[in-house]
């Protein structure tokens, strides 16, 4: 039998884990609440010394994801068509449709068309995977579609800026690449690095069935302190109107309707139920964890309304995600009598 003394030390890393397993699993409720409880600390006191901790904070969201990213599977044979679907939706369909909605329903407001045209070339993020994962879909699609959608959303967001939204907004290019470069490409190459010694260290086996699932759950924690801090800083702007909430939730419901709905089509139409899945979810799915923080290290007070905009889109993404994995098998699933369609 097990000694108190011995059963006491992993009483609190259990019970640590336990709760972040919590947070994780409802973020559909964890993060209106950060939103909220950032909105009353900063609207009672001043704490501009929080904008420091933005860039450690993205990095602490995004370098776990990386680190669990099994990147040997974008080597694995097949794939191709799903892929390719998937890069034409992320980088030509909804960057029109950011592009569109921004200034169709903010014609007055160049940084809440930022704002928009930001989370719609920056797709993907580790919850791509996870969903694709809960929904049953085909995991080794999703976890190609958020690495080379991290990598040309990182390549595409100054030229796609530039070009779209140049003339109206004096953009920082030369920072805007730079903290992509800090926030994507580095986590990315020391998360493959610490992946491979952690590998060599505890072996392929310990790694995928405990320690991966650990460390991703700081990146779910990660999220709620970034979405807390950002209405914290903003909270006293944010409040001076609260009616922008009110406006912003149906533009965003819509926003994510009309993506969930061209996925949804283009999968049904072309490929397997499984397929079909990975591709709603790499392209409904944007990685609003590094807009945010472009949005309130760049952009300052004039990144207020982007900051709400974006928290709110996380609301918002996780809702509809929730909702599309109870609905995904009748949405994809196709009569038998139907010509079979692309297996990628």
């Amino acid at each position: 039998m097990q000694s108190i003394s011995e059963a006491k030390p992993s009483a609190k890393p259990n019970g640590a884990i336990q709760m972040a397993e919590k947070a994780k699993q409802n973020l559909h409720i964890a993060v209106p609440i950060a939103i909220v409880a950032g909105l009353v600390l900063g609207s009672i006191v001043d704490m501009p010394f929080l904008r420091a901790t933005i860039l450690p904070i993205t990095f602490l969201m995004v370098y776990p994801m990386m680190v669990s990213l099994p990147v040997k599977k974008l080597m694995a044979p097949g794939g191709g068509p799903v892929l390719g679907a998937s890069v034409g939706i992320n980088f030509v369909v909804i960057p029109l449709i950011a592009y569109g909605f921004g200034r169709v329903f903010f014609p007055n407001d160049e940084f809440l068309q930022l704002g928009l045209l930001l989370m719609g070339v920056l797709p993907t993020s580790g919850m791509t995977i996870a969903w694709t994962g809960m929904a049953k879909g085909n995991k080794t699609a999703a976890i190609r579609m958020t690495v080379v959608g991290l990598l040309l959303g990182a390549a595409f967001t100054p030229l796609f800026t530039s070009v779209l939204l140049g003339s109206k907004i004096e953009l920082p290019l030369a920072k805007i690449s730079s903290q992509i470069l800090i926030i994507v490409i580095l986590p990315l190459i020391l998360g493959y690095a610490t992946q491979r010694g952690l590998i060599y260290q505890y072996g392929e086996k310990k790694f995928q069935n405990e320690i991966k699932e650990k460390i991703s759950l700081i990146s779910s924690l990660g999220v709620l302190l970034m979405v807390f801090v950002a209405m914290v800083l903003k909270s006293k702007k944010i409040l001076s109107d609260p009616g922008q909430i009110a406006k912003m939730i149906p533009i965003l419901l819509l926003f994510y309707l009309t993506i969930y709905l061209v996925s949804s089509g283009i999968g049904r139409l072309a490929f397997s139920k499984g397929d079909a899945i990975a591709l709603v979810f790499g392209t409904a799915m944007r990685n609003l964890a590094i807009v945010l923080a472009l949005a309130v290290t760049l952009f300052k007070e004039d990144g207020s309304e982007m900051a709400l905009l974006l928290s709110l889109a996380f609301v918002v993404q996780i809702q509809s995600a929730v909702l599309y994995t109870k609905v995904a098998d009748r949405i994809l699933t196709r009569s038998s009598s139907v010509s079979p369609r692309v297996q990628a």
